[in-house]
């Protein structure tokens, strides 16, 4: 999904696009993500802002740091992927070793380093096999979680023909 940068909370919203938000069922609301999802054309108005007057920044690095968060988790499946990806890393490199462990094993057979990487071995495949497993319920658990959301697979600006509905319930 493309959000655009640099925009903020504060915006002029048309009726039918706040009566399409306010429809949409979720508790955990990222403004800035649904505005750009509901289709809508958007318009940016550049603008300086003056320094701060008096007061300190109430918003604390806490407070954009759990922003992000919640981007990141409303618009993205990519950190339930992340343990896929570092499973399917960790076999790499699991597969690698043991084709250098076989590689020492036959180059010199007395080698103490053949037990201990055989030991590494085995710990690298088991975790990419578990990190595997995890990135898998992690797809679910976001198809899971686009299913509860109940988004409306589209949205309409206009509807013509029909008699005059109510906004919210156009879906």
């Amino acid at each position: 999904m493309d959000i655009p940068t640099d925009t903020g909370d504060f915006c002029l919203m048309d009726r039918q696009v706040v009566d399409l938000l306010n429809a949409m069922p979720e508790q955990n609301r990222y403004i800035r993500g649904l505005r750009s999802w509901v289709g809508f054309r958007q318009t940016a108005i550049r603008f300086e802002r003056d320094p701060r007057f008096a007061g300190d920044v109430k918003y604390t690095f806490r407070k954009s740091l759990g922003l992000a968060v919640n981007s990141l988790v409303s618009f993205s499946k990519v950190p339930l992927r992340l343990s896929t990806y570092l499973g399917l890393l960790s076999a790499a490199l699991a597969l690698f070793m043991s084709v250098l462990v076989l590689y020492w094993r036959l180059a010199s057979p007395n080698s103490p380093l053949t037990g201990f990487a055989t030991i590494a071995i085995a710990i690298f495949f088991l975790g990419s096999v578990q990190l595997i497993s995890i990135g898998i319920l992690g797809e679910y658990i976001g198809r899971i979680y686009e299913e509860v959301k109940a988004r409306p697979l589209y949205t309409l600006a206009e509807v013509g023909g029909f008699p005059d509905h109510s906004r919210s319930q156009i879906r």
